[in-house]
């Protein structure tokens, strides 16, 4: 006996039925669907539908807070930066703003914005713009006698705070 010579025992399996082959099939017509209307065509789009009463996905009761979601930031710590200074991709006398960063490859895209991190070790004078700093990168940026600007808009508790 070979691979190839074996074979299941005589009526141990059945073919698959050919359904919508006509009525001598018995298959035939709505081809075991046994429906009319949408429930006959493909690509129903009714679950979840409990015939007009009020489904129960809506019945059950809504329980949290879903908050807009935050922005986007790239995010760009001190030994990157020096890196591209050392590289000589990024210049640290010149402003420094998003567009800068992205033409000298520190990061691929700006995204929301751009946010400055303190990870590294900062020994260059810089003037940075960015959306937003880490209050450790904006001491050391302000230690090592650059700047920091952030744009940023301000907070609206601190902004009720100041008008009262």
């Amino acid at each position: 006996m070979k691979l190839n010579e074996l074979s299941p025992r005589a009526g141990s399996t059945k073919g698959r039925m050919r359904i919508g082959r006509g009525p001598g099939s018995g298959k035939g017509k709505t081809g075991g669907r046994g429906v009319k209307g949408q429930k006959a065509r493909s690509g129903v789009a009714i679950a979840g539908f409990e015939g007009g009463q009020m489904p129960l996905h809506m019945r059950m009761p809504k329980r949290g807070f879903r908050h807009a979601p935050n922005a986007d930031l790239a995010e760009v710590n001190f030994w990157r930066l020096e890196q591209a200074i050392a590289a000589g991709k990024l210049d640290a006398s010149a402003p420094i703003d998003a567009a800068a960063l992205v033409t000298a490859g520190v990061i691929r895209r700006a995204k929301d914005g751009v946010k400055l991190l303190a990870k590294g070790e900062l020994k260059s004078k810089l003037e940075i713009t960015v959306y937003a700093a880490s209050q450790s990168a904006v001491a050391a940026v302000e230690a090592a006698g650059g700047k920091v600007v952030q744009t940023r808009p301000a907070p609206a508790e601190a902004a009720d705070a100041s008008q009262a």
